[in-house]
């Protein structure tokens, strides 16, 4: 792997876990966290804060990769990432093609899991369960990255001890997509095997912003829906939409709640995401920026906004919950909408549902949601449609979606189910992800989910076609012969990290230049 060396002074000082300054200790600037340093739980909860840190830095990525290749929102700019659009990566496109963001990630995760027992036996202050705590957040941080980098780059380097030291190598070959899905679901299994993993924290934000039970059971029931374990996937959705627990997240069934998702962020609907502070601790991002109508860095894409314009058509303007001014904004009026000919990303830059943009210095800090209960619940959908054809599993996956579609004021689905398919019923729910999850860096994982399953069952009906149907700025032939290349479907290896890791072999697609 590449050299990377993990300086986490500066980023530390930069992220806060509780309102006080005093959980903060100091790493020896210009080095990597060595023995020496592990001898307080301050010093554990340092590099663990450090761990989201980077998981903060990571998101500009999570959001190209999620989503310029399913077609939905696409750049005009090439510096956001225009390639991954038009499918045409190459192994020196940095912005693109490099997994270091994660793997900086995965180095604190580790030197946490590494190092926390040690620590407990040198600081009597450090009580167990606050130790196990740790851990079940650093298991957390290094499943989720881990994730991320199976679905972008199938096979990858499996690492799970710390750079410590110069003197360890880093040169490692790449382990299978199978091994590293074992691993994420050991690591998620591990974190709540303890009992240790939080339902809430002191802080409302942290109870949203570090991971939980409820976010390990998220994250497991994405890890079994992609490894196709239906019943697994259901399983752990249940953790969360059956739990009776005071401090569960819970589907927010007010349409007039629905934009507090994005703002303030931190609802009652949310299970994880990834938090800014600008007011307190002058934490920003430049999400807004990227989505504002003044700059538009994304857009959505032609077929996303007649999406959008036929679903504001079924509640009208004044109804309109997760449409207009939810989900997206035009270049006319509201009450012109379906003359619209862009469509502006609202969720990041707005404050609520009319056109209302974020302070432009004291609010440029919007959350990134990885996970929140709607999103649960469309993956039960999707599991439970594909775990048995059965009415009565069938039916509980439409009752689901209907639920979701009646908090948006949309008229509930009533299909003959005994007439419809299993690709029928998939793509409901497909259309529902799309819709209710717009631009939240879940949908080029959501076609090739469903677009690998089965042996690549529904290759052309939910990866090919629909990227083709989404998509405006690639030839529909180029897109074809892409995406019916198995290896085509992941991301190459950066160039430098096959320069210093002389076991990495390149992803076959990418081994000759397109």
């Amino acid at each position: 792997m590449k050299k990377i060396k993990y300086f986490v002074l500066v980023i530390i000082l930069g992220f806060q876990f509780t309102a006080c300054n005093d959980w903060l200790t100091v790493l020896p600037e210009n080095e990597q966290v060595s023995d020496e340093y592990w001898t307080s739980k301050e010093e554990v909860e340092s590099v663990l804060a450090s761990g989201y840190v980077y998981l903060r830095d990571a998101v500009p990525y999570i959001m190209r990769w999620g989503e310029l290749r399913a077609g939905a929102i696409y750049t005009p700019l090439a510096s956001n990432g225009s390639e991954l659009q038009t499918f045409q990566v190459t192994p020196d496109d940095k912005a693109s093609s490099s997994w270091a963001p994660f793997y900086k990630v995965i180095n604190m995760a580790n030197s946490v899991l590494a190092n926390a027992e040690k620590v407990q036996q040198r600081d009597d202050t450090f009580d167990e369960a606050v130790m196990n705590s740790y851990m079940a957040e650093a298991y957390f941080l290094r499943a989720l990255s881990y994730f991320y980098i199976v679905r972008n780059w199938r096979d990858a380097p499996l690492i799970t001890a710390p750079y410590e030291t110069d003197k360890i190598s880093y040169e490692k070959e790449k382990s299978s997509a199978a091994e590293l899905i074992a691993q994420i679901k050991s690591d998620i299994a591990d974190a709540l095997a303890t009992g240790a993993a939080k339902e809430k924290y002191e802080e409302d934000w942290a109870t949203k912003g570090r991971a939980t039970k409820w976010a390990l059971h998220a994250l497991m029931a994405d890890v079994c829906l992609w490894n196709e374990e239906y019943e697994a996937a259901v399983l752990h959705c249940n953790e969360i939409l059956n739990a009776t627990s005071s401090f569960r997240p819970v589907f927010v069934t007010d349409p007039s709640k629905w934009y507090e998702l994005y703002y303030p962020g931190n609802s009652n609907g949310s299970v994880f995401e990834i938090n800014w502070n600008q007011s307190t601790y002058n934490q920003s991002n430049n999400l807004a920026t990227l989505y504002a109508k003044a700059t538009y860095g994304y857009l959505y894409t032609e077929q996303m906004l007649a999406d959008w314009i036929e679903e504001t058509s079924l509640t009208g303007v004044n109804d309109a919950v997760r449409t207009l001014y939810g989900g997206y904004v035009t270049d006319v009026d509201g009450a012109n909408y379906d003359k619209a000919s862009v469509g502006y990303i609202w969720k990041y830059c707005g404050i609520g549902f009319q056109e209302q943009v974020r302070a432009s210095g004291s609010e440029q800090d919007p959350n990134f949601i990885v996970y929140r209960v709607a999103d649960v619940m469309l993956m039960k959908a999707e599991a439970l449609i594909s775990m048995s054809s059965s009415s009565d599993s069938w039916g509980a996956a439409l009752d689901l979606v209907n639920e979701i579609r009646t908090r948006s004021k949309l008229p509930v689905l009533t299909p003959a189910l005994e007439e419809l398919s299993e690709g029928d019923m998939l793509e409901m729910v497909l259309h529902e992800r799309n819709m209710e999850l717009a631009a939240e860096g879940k949908r080029w994982y959501d076609l090739l989910r469903l677009g690998k399953r089965d042996d690549y069952k529904y290759r052309n009906q939910f990866l090919i076609n629909k990227v083709i149907e989404y998509n405006n700025t690639a030839n529909p032939a180029w897109i074809r012969s892409v995406l019916n290349n198995d290896d085509a479907l992941y991301l190459p290896i950066e160039t430098s990290e096959i320069e210093n890791n002389k076991k990495l072999v390149q992803n076959p697609y990418y081994q000759v230049l397109n």
